[in-house]
Protein backbone atom coordinates (compact mmCIF):
# COMPACT_ATOMS: atom_id res chain seq x y z
CA UNK A 1 0.00 0.00 0.00
CA UNK A 2 1.51 3.58 -0.90
CA UNK A 3 2.43 5.84 2.00
CA UNK A 4 2.61 2.55 4.67
CA UNK A 5 5.72 2.86 7.03
CA UNK A 6 7.61 -0.45 7.24
CA UNK A 7 7.37 -1.03 11.01
CA UNK A 8 11.50 -1.15 12.17
CA UNK A 9 12.45 -4.51 14.85
CA UNK A 10 11.75 -1.95 18.41
CA UNK A 11 8.83 -0.91 16.59
CA UNK A 12 7.91 -4.88 16.13
CA UNK A 13 9.21 -5.74 19.31
CA UNK A 14 7.41 -2.89 21.42
CA UNK A 15 4.31 -4.68 20.20
CA UNK A 16 4.61 -7.61 22.42
CA UNK A 17 4.25 -5.65 25.48
CA UNK A 18 1.99 -2.68 23.94
CA UNK A 19 -0.79 -4.99 22.10
CA UNK A 20 -1.59 -7.88 24.24
CA UNK A 21 -3.90 -9.00 27.06
CA UNK A 22 -1.12 -9.87 30.16
CA UNK A 23 -3.01 -8.99 33.31
CA UNK A 24 -6.58 -8.05 31.82
CA UNK A 25 -8.08 -11.15 33.63
CA UNK A 26 -5.61 -11.77 36.34
CA UNK A 27 -2.09 -13.55 35.71
CA UNK A 28 -3.40 -17.34 36.68
CA UNK A 29 -5.65 -16.72 33.80
CA UNK A 30 -5.71 -19.90 31.28
CA UNK A 31 -8.57 -18.70 28.44
CA UNK A 32 -7.01 -15.31 27.19
CA UNK A 33 -9.26 -13.70 24.54
CA UNK A 34 -11.66 -16.54 25.35
CA UNK A 35 -12.70 -14.40 28.20
CA UNK A 36 -14.52 -12.10 25.61
CA UNK A 37 -17.29 -14.92 25.06
CA UNK A 38 -19.53 -14.24 27.71
CA UNK A 39 -23.40 -14.79 28.40
CA UNK A 40 -24.31 -11.79 26.49
CA UNK A 41 -22.20 -13.14 23.28
CA UNK A 42 -23.57 -16.12 23.23
CA UNK A 43 -26.92 -14.95 23.14
CA UNK A 44 -26.03 -12.83 20.71
CA UNK A 45 -24.48 -15.21 18.47
CA UNK A 46 -27.62 -17.62 19.33
CA UNK A 47 -29.78 -14.53 17.92
CA UNK A 48 -28.10 -14.68 14.31
CA UNK A 49 -28.80 -18.52 13.76
CA UNK A 50 -31.51 -19.52 11.35
CA UNK A 51 -31.04 -23.24 10.65
CA UNK A 52 -28.98 -24.76 12.98
CA UNK A 53 -26.70 -26.38 10.27
CA UNK A 54 -22.83 -26.89 11.75
CA UNK A 55 -20.12 -25.59 9.22
CA UNK A 56 -17.02 -27.25 9.64
CA UNK A 57 -13.89 -24.59 9.44
CA UNK A 58 -11.22 -27.74 9.17
CA UNK A 59 -9.51 -28.64 6.18
CA UNK A 60 -9.87 -31.78 4.97
CA UNK A 61 -6.04 -33.58 5.09
CA UNK A 62 -5.89 -35.03 0.83
CA UNK A 63 -3.60 -37.83 -0.18
CA UNK A 64 -1.42 -35.67 -1.89
CA UNK A 65 -1.15 -31.93 -0.32
CA UNK A 66 1.48 -29.38 -0.88
CA UNK A 67 4.43 -30.98 -0.11
CA UNK A 68 5.82 -27.79 1.99
CA UNK A 69 2.93 -28.78 4.78
CA UNK A 70 3.49 -32.33 4.69
CA UNK A 71 6.57 -35.04 4.91
CA UNK A 72 6.39 -38.95 4.39
CA UNK A 73 9.61 -40.45 5.76
CA UNK A 74 10.34 -44.61 5.19
CA UNK A 75 12.42 -45.26 8.22
CA UNK A 76 13.87 -48.66 8.46
CA UNK A 77 13.58 -50.46 11.85
CA UNK A 78 14.86 -50.32 15.09
CA UNK A 79 14.02 -54.24 15.05
CA UNK A 80 16.85 -56.64 13.73
CA UNK A 81 14.86 -57.53 11.07
CA UNK A 82 15.96 -56.19 8.00
CA UNK A 83 12.54 -56.87 6.06
CA UNK A 84 10.55 -54.46 8.50
CA UNK A 85 9.77 -50.56 7.20
CA UNK A 86 8.14 -47.86 9.11
CA UNK A 87 6.30 -45.42 7.78
CA UNK A 88 5.95 -41.56 9.96
CA UNK A 89 4.27 -38.94 8.41
CA UNK A 90 4.81 -35.42 9.69
CA UNK A 91 1.84 -32.46 9.11
CA UNK A 92 3.50 -28.31 9.52
CA UNK A 93 0.74 -27.33 11.52
CA UNK A 94 1.43 -23.73 10.66
CA UNK A 95 0.28 -22.03 6.98
CA UNK A 96 -2.80 -22.12 5.16
CA UNK A 97 -2.76 -26.26 4.85
CA UNK A 98 -4.10 -27.54 8.16
CA UNK A 99 -6.20 -25.61 10.58
CA UNK A 100 -5.32 -25.57 14.46
CA UNK A 101 -5.56 -23.22 17.73
CA UNK A 102 -2.58 -23.17 19.88
CA UNK A 103 -2.43 -22.73 23.55
CA UNK A 104 -1.14 -20.17 25.54
CA UNK A 105 2.00 -21.60 25.94
CA UNK A 106 3.08 -22.39 22.54
CA UNK A 107 4.32 -19.08 21.39
CA UNK A 108 7.20 -17.62 23.49
CA UNK A 109 9.28 -13.93 23.36
CA UNK A 110 12.02 -12.85 25.08
CA UNK A 111 11.55 -15.20 27.57
CA UNK A 112 8.02 -15.36 28.54
CA UNK A 113 4.55 -16.75 27.14
CA UNK A 114 1.19 -15.35 28.33
CA UNK A 115 1.02 -13.02 30.99
CA UNK A 116 4.73 -12.98 31.61
CA UNK A 117 4.98 -16.85 32.72
CA UNK A 118 8.66 -17.98 32.24
CA UNK A 119 9.09 -20.16 29.64
CA UNK A 120 11.51 -22.11 31.20
CA UNK A 121 9.81 -22.59 34.05
CA UNK A 122 6.33 -23.63 32.09
CA UNK A 123 8.21 -26.20 29.40
CA UNK A 124 10.00 -28.82 29.70
CA UNK A 125 10.98 -32.04 27.63
CA UNK A 126 8.17 -34.05 29.09
CA UNK A 127 5.36 -30.74 28.31
CA UNK A 128 4.14 -27.90 29.38
CA UNK A 129 3.42 -27.24 32.92
CA UNK A 130 1.64 -24.29 32.74
CA UNK A 131 -0.89 -23.52 29.48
Amino acid sequence: MAGMKVPTQADVESYFKRLNNWGRWGHDDQRGTVNLIDDGRRAAARALVKSGRTVSLSREIVAQPHLQFMYHVTCPSKRERADVVLDRFDLVYHGFWITHVDALCHVGWDGELYNGRSFVDSLSAAGATWC
